[in-house]
């Protein structure tokens, strides 16, 4: 039988827990930033005190967001040969892109099958503005000084406009964990990068066309292409500008 002091510390006892939930994703959510923006370099070795001093946490919540950021690849454990293994900030390889970007692609693919399924009323308003977003990044291609932070805005918004319309919240949940890493490899080689923009914007138009046409086929296909040769674009960058952080 309850009692009601044992009731009254089980109820008390909920705040904490929610507390301290909301504090490890605000750590989380925190870190994760400062790592995409590269303001926690590529190989960046990670020591809880400092971090706890930059976010004024405390210790507890810096630990369960990292473990969560490794989970997730963000952070990577290397044991240098000692027997307690050192945290740090996962290098951007080429090895990493082209898993990285395989996965993201299989992942939107589906997402792009789905939104090809949709009703042609939704389609057709989805294609207007997929292509109203593609036309901006055409522009920018043409122009001879390209802003790397609008491109960025504009595929970002591209092709999270290809996901949402159509994904349940697992393939939703999925997508924002991994999605995130690609972020990171834009930020540091985008000046090199957008020079291979005209080729992104011709392999966007077929994944218009075939969510338009309701092909869900070649709507998969064209997402995972798109990721594919994305990868290989950015290999070839990484080749002449060299990989961050690698132990």
């Amino acid at each position: 039988m309850t009692t009601h002091r044992t009731l009254k510390k089980t109820v008390q006892g909920k705040p904490k827990i929610a507390e301290r939930g909301s504090r490890v994703r605000a750590t989380y959510h925190q870190l994760r930033e400062l790592i995409v923006h590269g303001r926690l370099a590529p190989g960046t070795r990670i020591i809880e005190a400092d971090l706890t001093s930059r976010l004024s946490v405390s210790r507890t919540p810096v630990r369960d967001a990292l473990r969560l950021l490794q989970q997730e690849g963000f952070v990577l454990g290397n044991s240098a040969g000692g027997p307690k293994s050192r945290l740090a900030v996962a290098p951007l390889t080429k090895e990493d892109a082209r898993e990285l970007y395989r996965i993201v692609g299989r992942v939107e693919g589906l997402a792009a099958r789905q939104t090809a399924e949709l009703k042609p009323a939704i389609r057709a308003g989805l294609a207007k503005k997929l292509r109203s977003l593609n036309d901006g990044l055409r522009d920018l291609a043409r122009a001879g000084l390209p802003d790397p932070n609008r491109i960025f805005e504009l595929d970002l918004s591209f092709h999270r406009n290809i996901v949402e319309p159509s994904a349940g919240p697992r393939l939703l949940a999925l997508h924002n964990a991994i999605k995130p890493q690609t972020e990171r490899y834009w930020r540091l080689y985008a000046s090199a990068i957008v020079d291979r923009l005209s080729v992104s914007v011709a392999e966007h138009a077929q994944i218009i066309r075939a969510i338009e046409e309701g092909d869900g086929d070649a709507a998969e296909h064209g997402v995972e292409i798109n990721w594919q040769n994305g990868a290989e674009r950015l290999c070839k960058v990484i080749d002449t500008l060299g990989e961050r952080g690698s132990w």
